[in-house]
């Protein structure tokens, strides 16, 4: 059997690495042992992992050959995939990020057992911040996972572990999840593609009603097709206990199929408020989009984005914060969280059961602002964030208030949509001046995404970002 270089294998992403595999031009246990020793060369740095587990990948890579030569088939067969480090893996600890866990998941999260029975192979757990609560991946415990792009800068959270090893070739594909942007924001720092699905689209089982209904799961890849190939996968099964069935979308299709003319809404206004800047490079990059999408033959015409008096809602801070205490009381060991984070619980406990049923009473007309605007569009463009990724340990050291409140400059086009439980997206828009990926953020109406994807796909096929990889790696 041939050889093929690690780093082509993983830069192929989901697709064209099935490809190689099906076509035995690699084996899964040779792309494995590629994989791991991408790891080995350049995890140290990056600190994307939290743990590898190289002997059972190995192990796992031998018995999907030995079902490929049998004649099995499965969607995934042979595939490597990280799995960030909130969601659970069978027998290793959930961290959060954080020293105060100390249990061993009793069994996979929905997800992963999914991936698993369709034939993907876990090749490690990626780095979050402590209870995946502020946009940047750094936390007393595991230390600052960087950004492969800029190594002085984030990759953005709570997906940070995940979008960097993704960007950095360590892995094809990593899950992630998104409770206030922590998919589209990685994604966005990573020059990655990273789709929040409509609520409920995935499974979130075991940990039902994330961060008070705000987070789903979801992926992070290089391209278009590798996601709509996993959501097809990952969704195709029960609904989570509880939770009504949505209606189905092919994914696969839509991500091949040419959109039909659109009536696209674009918008750059941020809140009134002096806390939150949109950085030029930022808005040049929603410009851009805006004229590849008329050239693409859409009607673009701008909007105002209906920022409420704070931002972000207090709607999605009262539930956020909750969300925190919940992680938080589940721990073995609570004192030992970082101290902003146990200032987050005091918090929530001041608001307490009250000022939670306030926020989720306010849901259905809070989403109800928003679908108003699909009165007069199919879909809507904003910026993914205001400002380009931080520098790491910008917040070290800092108080609680100055935290939430730099957080909270991150968060003002994509809260929201955790708030509706509708599908957006970030999608990579080239490079800034300094060579740092830049993002746009599309949103469709609930239960959409096939418009995300076949507009993405098509906004792909004329940048082919895919191509472009961190210089160094």
């Amino acid at each position: 059997m041939a050889r093929v270089d690690g780093s082509e294998q993983v830069f192929a992403g989901v697709v064209g690495t099935l490809q190689l595999l099906e076509r035995g031009e690699v084996s899964a246990k040779e792309l494995v042992e590629s994989l791991l020793r991408r790891i080995e060369r350049y995890d140290a740095e990056l600190n994307a992992f939290r743990v590898v587990f190289a002997e059972r990948a190995l192990l796992e890579a031998e018995q999907a050959d030995a079902r490929r030569r049998a004649g099995e088939s499965r969607p995934l067969l042979g595939l490597p995939v990280a799995v960030k480090e909130d969601i659970d893996v069978a027998g290793v600890v959930t961290t959060f990020g954080t020293r105060a866990a100390t249990r061993p998941a009793a069994q996979d999260a929905e997800i992963v057992r999914r991936l698993r029975e369709a034939g993907a192979i876990v090749i490690g757990k990626t780095n979050v911040p402590e209870i995946c609560a502020v946009p940047w991946t750094e936390s007393p415990t595991y230390g600052a996972t960087r950004n492969p792009w800029n190594l002085d800068r984030t990759p953005g959270g709570s997906s940070g572990g995940s979008a960097a090893a993704v960007a950095a070739g360590l892995v094809p594909v990593a899950l992630g999840s998104d409770g206030g942007g922590s998919i589209r924001f990685p994604a966005a720092y990573c020059h990655l593609f990273g789709l929040k699905g409509q609520r409920g689209r995935l499974p979130l089982a075991p940990n039902l009603d994330a961060y008070q209904g705000l987070s789903v799961n979801g992926v992070l890849t290089r391209t278009v097709a590798d996601t709509a190939l996993l959501y097809a996968v990952l969704a195709d099964g029960n609904p989570d206990p509880g939770a009504e069935p949505l209606p189905p979308v092919d994914f696969v299709a839509a991500a091949q199929r040419k959109p039909d003319r659109l009536r696209i809404g674009f918008a750059t206004n941020l809140p009134p408020t002096a806390l939150v800047k949109l950085a030029r490079a930022n808005e040049e990059a929603v410009e851009e989009v805006v004229e590849q999408l008329r050239d693409l033959g859409h009607g673009v015409e701008e909007f105002q984005f209906p920022h409420g008096p704070l931002t972000p809602p207090l709607e999605f801070t009262l539930r956020f914060l909750r969300g925190v205490r919940d992680v938080a009381a589940g721990l073995d060991r609570p004192q030992l969280l970082e101290r902003r984070i146990r200032t987050t619980v005091r918090v929530a406990d001041l608001f307490g059961d009250r000022g939670l049923r306030w926020a989720r009473e306010r849901e259905a007309a809070y989403r109800q602002r928003f679908l108003r605007l699909f009165d007069r569009f199919d879909l809507l463009l904003t910026p993914v964030t205001p400002a380009p990724p931080p520098q790491i340990g910008h917040c070290e050291g800092r108080g609680w208030l100055y935290t939430l409140l730099f957080a909270g400059a991150t968060v003002p086009f994509a809260a929201p949509f955790n708030v509706t439980g509708q599908p957006a997206c970030a999608i990579p828009a080239g490079l800034d001046g300094d060579g740092v990926p830049r993002a746009v953020q599309l949103v469709a109406p609930p239960n959409r995404e096939d418009l995300l994807l076949s507009v993405a796909s098509s906004l792909e096929a004329e940048r082919s970002w895919a191509q472009l990889r961190p210089p160094g790696f």
